[in-house]
């Protein structure tokens, strides 16, 4: 068992640390994406750091369960849509640039296969 940010007492295979597991994993995949781009001089590194910040927003309100959260609780984990419509425009800009997409891309697993 562990506890919420609500002090609610869940097993720990419970869906709200299943979301918490899956959303620090992407936030460290995109720790490593931000590292390699920081060391070629990417441009967008700073972006990649935002998205971890949100992303931490984002796992406090899973930590918040609705059926145990108090106002106190839920005004401190809450975040406005603003992060969300930033986060689409970026998507946007740099999709404009892509040129059309002709096959799936499938994800590697190794640092070495990004250099």
């Amino acid at each position: 068992f562990s506890s919420t940010f609500t002090g609610e007492r869940r097993p720990k295979g419970d869906r709200v640390f299943e979301a918490l597991g899956t959303t620090d994993e992407l936030s460290c995949a995109i720790g490593l994406a931000r590292e390699l781009s920081s060391e070629k001089g990417h441009a967008f590194v700073g972006q990649l750091h935002k998205v971890q910040c949100m992303l931490q927003d984002v796992g406090s309100n899973i930590a918040t369960p609705l059926s145990s959260a108090r106002e106190a609780h839920l005004k401190r984990t809450s975040f406005s849509e603003e992060p969300v419509l930033e986060l689409e425009k970026w998507i946007d800009r740099y999709s404009e640039q892509l040129p059309p997409l002709r096959a799936f891309i499938l994800p590697v697993g190794t640092a070495r296969a990004t250099r």
